[in-house]
């Protein structure tokens, strides 16, 4: 993808089903409140990462290309 993210978690909505730590172990992780974080704000674009934002049940992970504030995911409607 050659791309760099930003990568957060909306923590006003993450529920804390943890399917972003299953499809991107190195990426995410739960805290002590089993709210995911990003391990790295940012990152390479990379298939497992999307695939994180892409499982997440309620959307939490937001991902934009870096510089330009772009949405990768969710997309825009």
């Amino acid at each position: 993808m050659g791309d760099r993210w930003h990568v957060e978690v909306d923590r006003g909505v993450c529920i804390g089903s943890a399917q972003c730590v299953h499809h991107a172990p190195g990426a995410f992780r739960l805290d002590s409140g089993r709210q995911s974080r990003p391990l790295e704000a940012e990152a390479d674009a990379n298939e497992k990462i999307l695939a994180a934002a892409e499982g997440c049940p309620v959307e939490a992970v937001v991902i934009t290309l870096l510089g330009s504030g772009e949405p990768v995911f969710p997309p825009e409607e």
